[in-house]
């Protein structure tokens, strides 16, 4: 059987590996850290209602349930012309290449002065140590915000920034010292959480207002101080502990590459996520595909992307290189799945948010909801790991 090549260890490149692994293909699987870090539940890392360890699953473990070769390096270049990928320790040729690297992140000015829940996996104890800290003192401003990307809308990070931030809250209201702490919430678009829709957005605004969450939208962000979060206006949000999630854009990697690229730097795809280059004259020939946050989204404008597409867009990746084998003509596309799927947690409780081409809702989900997402995060470790069945499509 022919061998394919995944650059990626999240949620995109471990779907791959399973299912291609399920064709019985020959996978290798190259990833810049030993483990898959479960994202959508480090949101409670910071308020330590989760170990770090507790929000990660070994790749090796997953090696051994699913047969996977796995490689511990950092890709540097990729060169699709030539099928060579080349990383820090090793060099690969490939038959077969699914790009699910993740993307790169939008540059701001200062940005080292701030911590992400959507950054390296370690950021997330970080932001916990903060919060120790100004928790110990009994006092202090705490600032969360995401940016936007004007090139490609698709990879912002918003959702991650509201858990978070009202997880911090039922944190400190549960020591009683909620009133001691100012909480602020900011972005640089007008309409923050739009792309969920229009009543999403009056929920938000209302939940901000009872939880006296403080908004400021709709001014550039200038810089980021040790101070806090500078304005194009000059006016400076001062924070004690600042979490900022950047927009993505194209992964430094894809600088080096040779790669059909968007003007975010994110790798063009068609509708079967198939990397279509001028050299060749029909994608089967190239057998280059590119997945989850690499991957340049087509559709809506309120297009998002998610876990669940990754995962999508990971398995009709697998059903296509198996057909292009087989000489079938069928193919799997990921446009009609395209949709906004979250829980989101508030530490005591949720909303459900769900949109589509065709309807936009979300609707609270009091004590349950925590529940249900935690319930989530055990279901997505066992049922990698083989140890409990998977429900199709999740």
């Amino acid at each position: 059987m022919r061998k394919v090549l995944i650059l990626g260890g999240g949620f995109a490149g471990v779907e791959s590996a399973i299912y291609l692994r399920k064709y019985g293909f020959e996978v290798t699987l190259v990833s810049n850290r030993d483990y898959f870090y479960i994202y959508p539940i480090s949101i409670w890392v910071p308020t330590g209602e989760k170990k770090f360890d507790d929000v990660k699953i070994s790749l090796k473990e997953l090696q051994k349930v699913h047969g996977f070769e796995l490689v511990i390096d950092e890709v540097t270049s990729i060169k699709s012309l030539e099928k060579k990928v080349y990383c820090k320790e090793h060099e690969f040729r490939y038959e077969y290449l699914v790009i699910a690297l993740g993307s790169g992140k939008m540059k701001h000015k200062g940005l080292e002065y701030t911590l992400s829940i959507c950054g390296k996996p370690e950021e997330s104890i970080k932001i916990k140590e903060r919060l120790d800290e100004l928790m110990e003192k009994g006092s202090g401003s705490i600032s969360m915000g995401f940016g936007g990307n004007p090139k490609d809308a698709s990879n912002v990070r918003g959702g991650p920034t509201y858990e978070l931030l009202f997880n911090v809250h039922h944190k400190l209201k549960k020591l009683g010292i909620r009133d001691k702490f100012t909480l602020n919430f900011y972005a640089p678009m007008e309409k923050p959480g739009i792309r969920m829709g229009p009543n999403a957005l009056k929920m938000m605004d209302l939940y901000f207002k009872r939880l006296d969450i403080h908004s400021y939208t709709g001014k550039k962000i200038k810089e980021f101080t040790k101070e806090g979060t500078l304005f194009e206006d000059d006016t400076l949000l001062k924070s004690d502990l600042n979490m900022f999630i950047p927009a993505g854009n194209g992964h430094q990697v894809f600088e080096n590459s040779d790669l059909p690229l968007n003007q975010a730097g994110l790798v063009n795809i068609n509708n079967y996520c198939e990397v279509k280059h001028d050299y060749y004259e029909s994608p089967d020939e190239y057998k280059v595909f590119a997945i989850g946050d690499a991957a340049a989204l087509q559709g809506a404008d309120w297009r998002a992307k998610q876990g669940h597409i990754a995962e999508v867009m990971a398995r009709n990746t697998a059903y296509n290189i198996n057909a292009i084998e087989k000489g079938k003509i069928t193919r799997k596309g990921y446009n009609c799945h395209l949709n906004i799927l979250c829980i989101m947690d508030s530490g005591d409780g949720a909303a459900f948010v769900y949109r589509d081409d065709t309807k936009a809702v979300m609707f609270p989900m009091p004590f349950i909801g925590h529940y249900i997402k935690k319930g989530w995060g055990w279901y997505c470790k066992n049922s990698k790991l083989n140890k409990i069945p998977r429900i199709p499509g999740l």
